[in-house]
């Protein structure tokens, strides 16, 4: 799907996005650009070893920037690991030096790792999901959010949970206990910023269409039953769990509603949680 955008929400803004090589994070970095916001986005560029699929690459992350550069505005693009917060900071500090400013923040790295029951889950795979999908929250939001005050001009902190946090899907859980723990963070920071006019709100997706969800890995743990699932069986397994007659949604829809949360169009929207997700958590 391709959109055509043409407002300037973010003009002369500035936005923070994690998790940025591929998938959501290049759909909304790119289409954050295209409403005129510059950019500072990371990407760790190298595997976990415990997770389902294979890292965004150093490619990845230069073809993000090359379109995002193809709207007209600019972007920094840093290799980075939410895990390690001296690296955020990192890429923190060299965002605010080549653009003087910071406004939006999206959270949005993740992984799955090391799926199956709890009690056959890796330490290391529990250890490295709530790292990055928790912590490297945490990590990326605790690094921006001081230039954000320091600005004076208020802004907006969107935080990539999920759906199934609250669906709680098993074989998963602890992909699932970090996106709670994401979700449980909006409020107090909501609260915490609002004086600042700095509004803290979730986005909770169902399934999506990236190379994380349409994994080998993924079709095989939710369509057990086949050798070697296609992608019409996959889409045929998930369209019963949503109340819209879809087995996914793609990054466009993902980010159209993230971008809604950064805009000024929410500008009194804070503190929730937003769930795109075709209906999946009513059924």
């Amino acid at each position: 799907m391709t959109t055509n955008i043409t407002t300037d929400r973010f003009k002369g803004k500035v936005a923070l996005v994690s998790g940025a090589g591929r998938g959501q994070g290049r759909q909304v970095a790119v289409d954050l650009a295209k409403e005129g916001a510059d950019i500072v986005g990371f990407d760790i560029c190298e595997d976990i070893p415990t997770a389902s699929v294979s890292m965004s690459s150093a490619e990845d992350l230069d073809k993000t920037r090359a379109e995002v550069e193809a709207t007209g505005c600019s972007m920094v693009a840093m290799h980075a690991d939410v895990r390690d917060y001296t690296q955020v900071e990192g890429v923190v500090e060299r965002g605010l030096a080549e653009f003087g400013r910071l406004d939006v923040v999206v959270a949005n790295a993740g992984i799955v790792a090391d799926t199956g029951p709890f009690w056959e889950l890796s330490l290391q795979g529990w250890n490295d999901i709530i790292a990055t999908n928790l912590t490297g929250v945490f990590h990326t939001v605790k690094a921006a959010t001081p230039a954000i005050i320091e600005g004076g001009r208020g802004g907006a902190l969107v935080l990539v949970a999920s759906a199934g946090a609250t669906k709680g899907f098993p074989n998963i859980s602890n992909y699932v206990a970090a996106k709670q723990g994401v979700t449980g963070l909006i409020r107090p920071m909501a609260a915490e910023l609002g004086p600042y006019n700095i509004r803290v709100n979730a986005l909770s997706p169902t399934n999506v269409a990236t190379d994380l969800f349409m994994s080998e890995t993924n079709k095989k743990l939710f369509v057990p039953h086949l050798a070697d699932p296609t992608d019409e069986d996959y889409e045929e397994a998930w369209r019963p769990m949503h109340v819209l007659p879809v087995g996914w949604i793609e990054a466009t829809d993902t980010s159209a509603a993230t971008r809604w949360l950064a805009s000024d169009e929410a500008r009194y929207v804070t503190g929730i949680e937003l769930r795109v997700d075709a209906g999946v958590v009513v059924r």
